[in-house]
């Protein structure tokens, strides 16, 4: 039977796998940062990266108590070819950015690494960023290109997502995720029960009927993205485990 384990062992640890990695940047290490410049305890956040041509057109949100004063700063700025106020909802505005990708190196980076933004947010002198690589070792290229670089990059924790696009939340929407982490720490699920679903409800403004259901979707779409997942990976390495062991 030694043979055997010697065999696969190293069949599995050599799998290409992804990661993901929450990145810390200062605001001033990269062209977006400096472009992006906010006020003192003011956050923005990163909705999403379109590629288009070769530009890649962030969409990010702010407050409308900065409106003004965000926009002046943003197209003065020499990087900056447009901005473009895309939709609002309460205080809360979305904006598209037409820039000039080519001068911010660290985004060369994650590009030349085959990376991609999961999100980020922003604030007057850090960035987090959370990022996906397609192996470890694109991680390491990438930390190895932002050193060469002199960009200041801390790694804050790296994981394996269970099943990659998945995403980083394990594919729950916004809402699913917010529903389960405010029953759990709520006391929904605690004994004896310390949050009802008309609690929750309240909390979350719908109806108790449609908080049943949003758990009931989020806690089956953890299960699919992760215990399901990690039971296919299983069978997956047991058949290849079959087949070598049969080809000798």
């Amino acid at each position: 039977m030694l043979p055997i384990f010697t065999r696969v062992e190293p069949e599995l640890v050599s799998r290409p796998m992804a990661v993901i990695a929450h990145l810390e940047i200062p605001a001033e290490s990269f062209e977006l940062g400096r472009i992006l410049e906010m006020e003192s305890g003011t956050t923005l956040e990163l909705e999403n990266m379109v590629p288009l041509g070769e530009k890649a057109v962030p969409f990010f949100s702010i407050s409308e108590d900065v409106r003004q004063t965000f926009e002046e700063t943003v197209r003065d700025h020499p990087s900056v070819e447009g901005i473009e106020e895309i939709s609002r909802h309460e205080d809360t505005l979305l904006y598209s950015l037409d820039w000039n990708v080519a001068r911010d190196v660290f985004f060369q980076g994650i590009l030349e690494t085959e990376a991609h933004i999961l999100g980020a947010t922003g604030g007057s002198n850090v960035w987090e960023f959370e990022i996906r690589f397609p192996t470890h070792e694109g991680l390491n290229e990438f930390q190895e290109f932002c050193s060469n670089a002199h960009i200041g990059l801390t790694v804050n924790r790296i994981y394996n997502p269970t099943k990659p696009s998945a995403g980083m939340w394990y594919g729950l929407t916004v809402a699913q995720r917010d529903a389960i982490l405010l029953a759990v720490d709520g006391g929904y699920y605690s004994i004896p029960r310390r949050m009802s679903t008309q609690d929750l409800a309240d909390e979350l403004g719908i109806s108790d009927q449609a908080v049943t259901e949003r758990l009931r979707r989020a806690i089956v779409t953890l299960v699919e993205n992760t215990l399901a997942a990690m039971e296919e990976e299983s069978e997956t390495a047991e058949l290849t485990r079959i087949g070598d062991t049969a080809a000798e």
